[in-house]
């Protein structure tokens, strides 16, 4: 796979892992997350690392050869996700 890609990959990888932790953490049956909160911590902490990397990659390979507005939207919205990605884990996390 190019590196040049990565960005592409991390946007829809974060979408679809931020799709997941929003539904997970709804309440369950129980009362509880409808996910186990151990799951739900794991996959905020893996997209922070994805779409964190991915905004990094793009941001340097748009100043160094590409300057597309696709390219930059999609290492802004790597960047979101990533910010977003870390808030929802700290809201997760029990007092």
């Amino acid at each position: 796979m190019k590196v040049t890609l990565f960005p592409y990959l991390a946007v829809v990888l974060g979408i679809i892992l931020m799709m997941i932790v929003i539904t997970g953490s709804s309440t369950g049956t129980e009362g509880g997350p409808a996910i186990p909160l151990l799951t739900l911590l794991v996959i905020s902490e893996f997209a922070v690392f994805v779409t964190a990397i991915g905004a990094f990659l793009g941001f340097k390979h748009f100043r160094s050869a590409s300057h597309k507005p696709v390219y930059l939207a999609a290492s802004v919205t790597c960047a979101l996700l990533a910010i977003r990605f870390m808030w929802l884990g700290i809201e997760l996390w029990p007092l």
